[in-house]
């Protein structure tokens, strides 16, 4: 029975490694708190006035409420899409699934970089640049494939009798697959929204080259803070990322069961 479990040396290991990854994190949060006008660690007091100034700024503000928008619609859109899309790769809808497949997890494999520039030109030559809705079109271009990743992966431990058990009691397609499959995937959908949506909300490469200056996201705005000084205001904004992930993590977490599926 315990010839599966990790030793005690094993362990220590794993955590050593997950301390290790977490001190950039620990180090940014400490920072935020700082009374100095510049990142300093260990911090130089204790003050929440960083986090009072980013969410009274309106540049703070407005550019959390862009990134709020297009993760949001593109999250919806790719959830739409990408379900769409596994069912029909998972039942053989449609000719060449695993070409059609392979071209739906190629943002995964592809450099951001190279999405954004061949985005921008494509935009471009058509007259579409600088659009919010380009900016959206491209986000569910790079978070279309975690939907699709969770979702086959759901699908493919899913029971078909099931769905034959229900068109058997007089369900029709839509039906059968909104009241039984739905459900039964549910938990990998959300654990696909989730990276999806964390994809978008901390996206640079492909939202720098697409930006009009009406649509500057948080991720931008961070950005272009560094490249002019750094000040707490950056590690504020960025620990309340940090704790509002951890929020929506937990809640998914308790709600879905979300981990069996990432």
């Amino acid at each position: 029975m315990n010839e599966n479990r990790p030793g005690p040396t094993v362990s220590f290991v794993a955590l050593l490694v997950i301390l290790f990854l977490q001190v950039p994190v620990i180090v940014v949060m400490l920072a935020s708190f700082s009374e100095t006008s510049y990142l300093t660690i260990p911090p130089q007091g204790w003050t929440f006035k960083w986090f009072s100034a980013v969410l009274t700024d309106r540049v703070y503000l407005d550019a959390i409420k862009n990134s709020l928008i297009l993760a949001v619609g593109s999250t919806a859109i790719s959830l739409l899409l990408g379900v769409a899309a596994s069912y029909a790769i998972f039942r053989k809808m449609v000719p060449a699934t695993e070409a059609l497949t392979s071209l739906l997890m190629a943002p995964l494999i592809i450099p951001s970089v190279v999405i954004g520039v061949a985005l921008l030109q494509y935009f471009t030559l058509i007259g579409m640049r600088g659009s919010f809705w380009v900016l959206l079109i491209a986000h569910v271009v790079i978070t279309v494939p975690y939907i699709v990743r969770s979702a086959l992966a759901s699908l493919s431990g899913l029971d078909l009798s099931v769905e034959e058990a229900a068109r058997v009691l007089g369900a029709n397609g839509l039906t059968t697959f909104r009241l039984v499959t739905l459900p039964l995937i549910k938990p990998g959908l959300v654990a696909g929204a989730l990276f999806s949506f964390v994809t978008s909300m901390e996206n640079v490469p492909v939202t720098i080259f697409l930006a009009g200056p009406r649509d500057t996201t948080l991720p931008i705005l961070i950005f272009t803070s560094v490249e002019m000084g750094v000040n707490p205001s950056v590690a504020a904004v960025s620990t309340l990322l940090i704790i509002a992930t951890a929020i929506v993590l937990l809640v998914a977490e308790r709600w879905t069961g979300f981990h069996r599926f990432v």
